[in-house]
């Protein structure tokens, strides 16, 4: 079979796949929720959590609700208690340029990674009572851009390499490597089931990936610039994206395409993060010019705007319990939102 044999087959392959999905597309989510009240919300800041010395790069809350963990261009990691405000740990890194954080479901482990291409593993629950490195898993070729732990024993990473990779934390080796992208993977997102995951890239697509085999079962298109930010909703059917090209878009996996586009003229600036609400009627996004939009899932309206931080909002996240909105920035801060 030549060059030529299998770029036409190829071609014919990409078209069934558009015709399927057209066919899937009987409606759309505004002549759907034609009925449904627009929501308005108000959200106050609960606590700001001062601590960190230069801007915040990442955060992620801890199954518990209550603790939290950030990483920082100063050098530290630290664990939060959110109820408090007070910080329970702050870690030293061994490089300055982090840009993930991520805390295990146990409450037992965080890690980071960033420019050093490394993802260094801590114990929070060392017999002596100090936070100590128990790994450092080398392999990628890039930057590490996201980390999310499966269990204690496992744990994912995104890259500047184009790849993500599974691995055993217990012997420091990379199990799966999950290849397919075209440009740096920028995020990743755990589905709730565990079993399946999806990732954002520079090549402006995102795709789904099962972690038992390793492979890529959906793409999906429809920004135009980086994809920066990625959130799966509750239900493990829908994922929202944000990009450098100033929507945010939401995907339905069991019809393979888009559903909702969030942005206006209003809007012409990159986004950083998105996280659902617990319901997922909720789609909060950080943006670079400093605020945080809160968007109505259904009716694709905003119902908000945080507005708090004095720089860009580089990352943010819902709590397990779905009570709290955590958001943290350039400006050195992060602030507890409900």
């Amino acid at each position: 079979m030549g060059g030529d044999d299998l770029a036409a087959e190829a071609a014919q392959l990409k078209q069934q796949i558009r015709d399927a999905r057209k066919e899937m597309c009987d409606t759309n989510l505004v002549s759907e929720t034609g009925t449904i009240e627009a929501i308005k919300l108000t959200l106050r800041v609960r606590k700001t959590l001062r601590g960190h010395l230069s801007k915040v790069y990442a955060m992620d809350w801890a199954t518990d609700s209550r603790h939290l963990v950030s990483a920082s261009q100063d050098g530290k990691l630290i664990v939060w208690d959110a109820y408090t405000a007070n910080k329970v740990h702050a870690i030293p890194l061994r490089s300055s340029w982090v840009m993930t954080c991520t805390y295990a479901p146990s409450g037992n482990f965080v890690a980071c990674g960033g420019l050093d291409n490394l993802c260094s593993i801590y114990s929070l629950k060392t017999k002596e009572g100090n936070v100590k490195v128990t790994r450092e898993l080398a392999g990628h070729n890039g930057y590490l851009s996201c980390c999310r732990f499966l269990s204690d024993k496992q744990i994912l990473t995104s890259s500047g390499d184009t790849t993500c990779a599974l691995w055993d934390i217990e012997t420091g080796q990379q199990t799966t490597a999950l290849v397919g992208h075209e440009g740096d993977v920028n995020c990743i997102a755990l589905a709730p089931d565990g079993n399946t995951f999806i990732s954002g890239s520079c090549d402006t697509s995102s795709k789904l990936w099962d972690i038992r085999d390793g492979m890529c079962n959906q793409t999906f298109f429809g920004h135009e610039l980086d994809i920066n930010a990625i959130t799966f909703m509750s239900n493990g059917q829908n994922f929202a994206t944000g990009s450098d090209d100033a929507t945010c878009r939401m995907f339905d996996i069991r019809s393979d395409q888009e559903m909702a586009c969030f942005g206006g003229e209003h809007i012409i600036c990159g986004i950083t993060s998105v996280a659902f609400s617990k319901s997922g009627r909720v789609l909060f996004a950080g943006y670079d010019d400093f605020n945080c939009h809160v968007w109505d899932a259904l009716k694709l309206e905003r119902a908000a705007q945080l507005m708090g931080h004095e720089n860009r909002v580089s990352c943010l996240g819902v709590n397990e319990d779905g009570v709290a909105l955590c958001t943290g920035s350039w400006d050195s801060f992060l602030k507890i939102w409900n």
